[in-house]
C-alpha cells in the first residue's frame, strides 16, 4: 500500500500584499474554516501542556455543533503533556498527521506515525509526547462521554494505513471508509472515520440526520453541499456541521478525496 498523504498546516502568516478574501462562513447549519485563516495569530496554549500551541477548530456553542471540541495540535522536539485531559467525564481520540507522537494510556505505550490514531477513555489516565526531533502535529477530539451501564469503552490504538477500508453500497469502491473505532461495539459513543473520495465519486443524495460532524479534509479538494449551499473545500479545510445539517458532495480530483470525520453515535436522545 503506498503511503497515504496528510495535510499540515505550515501556519505563519500572509503577505500584507494579500487580498482578505477567503471562504472562511459561520452559519446556524454549518461552519468553514479554511486552511488559510488557520494562522500563528489564532494559537493558544492549554494548561499542563508544554512546547505547544492549538488551533481551536471546534467548540460547543449556541447554534452550532455542540457534543464535541477538536483541536489541530503542534508539540515541538521535547513538548507534550503528562496530563492532557482535566476533565475525567471526557474521552479523546488523537490522530496524528506529522511527526511522531509517543502516546500512553493506562501504561500502554505505543509511537503514532502519520495516519496514527488513539483512543483514551474517560477517567483513564494518559500522556503525550514528542520523541522525535521535528514538530508533530495531530488532531485532538474531545467528547463527554455517555456511560451505558454493563459497557466500558477500552483504550485502542492503530494506523488508519493497516485497515482495510469498507466500500459504501452501490459505489464500486469509489466511495469506501476506514473506521477506527469498534462500530458493534455499544461503548463507544462516537466514531472517528477517514473517509476516501477517488475523483468523481460522490455522495448521492442529501444526509439529513441527527449525528454532528467535525470534518478536516486529509487530502485532495471537492464541492460539497451544506444545507442550502454549495461549498468548495480543500485540504486543510474544516467544517462543522450540526445536527440534522443536510450534506453531500462531489469529489473533484486529481487526487483522491479524503477527510477525517468525528460523528456521535449510540445513545438514547437525553430529554
Amino acid at each position: 500500500m503506498n503511503p497515504q498523504h496528510y495535510y499540515t498546516n505550515p501556519a505563519g502568516l500572509p503577505p500584507q500584499t494579500d487580498l482578505l478574501t477567503d471562504r472562511a462562513i459561520v452559519t446556524e447549519a454549518y461552519t468553514v474554516i479554511p486552511r488559510g485563516v488557520l494562522r500563528d495569530i489564532v494559537t493558544s496554549v492549554l494548561p499542563d501542556w508544554t512546547n505547544t500551541r492549538v488551533w481551536v477548530l471546534n467548540r460547543p456553542v449556541a447554534g452550532g455543533a455542540t457534543t464535541f471540541a477538536q483541536y489541530l495540535m503542534e508539540v515541538a522536539p521535547g513538548g507534550g503533556s503528562d496530563k492532557p485531559e482535566a476533565q475525567e467525564t471526557v474521552e479523546g481520540f488523537v490522530f496524528v498527521v506529522q511527526g511522531e507522537l509517543s502516546v500512553t494510556i493506562d501504561g500502554e505505550n505505543r509511537a503514532l506515525l502519520p495516519g496514527g490514531f488513539a483512543y483514551a477513555p474517560a477517567g483513564v489516565p494518559w500522556q503525550v509526547k514528542n520523541d522525535g526531533g521535528a514538530p508533530a502535529q495531530f488532531h485532538w477530539i474531545r467528547k463527554a462521554y455517555q456511560p451505558l451501564e454493563g459497557y466500558t469503552a477500552k483504550a485502542v490504538f492503530g494506523n488508519e494505513q493497516d485497515l482495510e477500508p469498507a466500500p459504501m453500497p452501490d459505489t464500486d469502491g469509489k466511495w469506501r471508509t476506514t473506521r477506527m473505532l469498534p462500530v458493534d461495539d455499544l461503548a463507544y459513543d462516537m466514531h472517528v472515520n477517514v473517509v476516501t473520495f477517488e475523483p468523481g465519486a460522490s455522495i448521492p443524495f442529501a444526509e439529513t440526520h441527527v449525528m454532528e460532524h467535525g470534518l478536516y479534509v486529509l487530502e485532495g479538494k471537492a464541492v460539497y453541499r451544506l444545507n442550502g449551499d454549495w461549498v468548495e473545500v480543500q485540504e486543510g479545510d474544516y467544517m462543522s456541521l450540526r445536527a440534522f445539517c443536510p450534506q453531500a458532495c462531489y469529489a473533484g480530483g486529481p487526487s483522491n478525496f479524503r477527510y477525517l470525520l468525528y460523528k456521535d453515535v449510540n445513545r438514547q436522545i437525553v430529554l
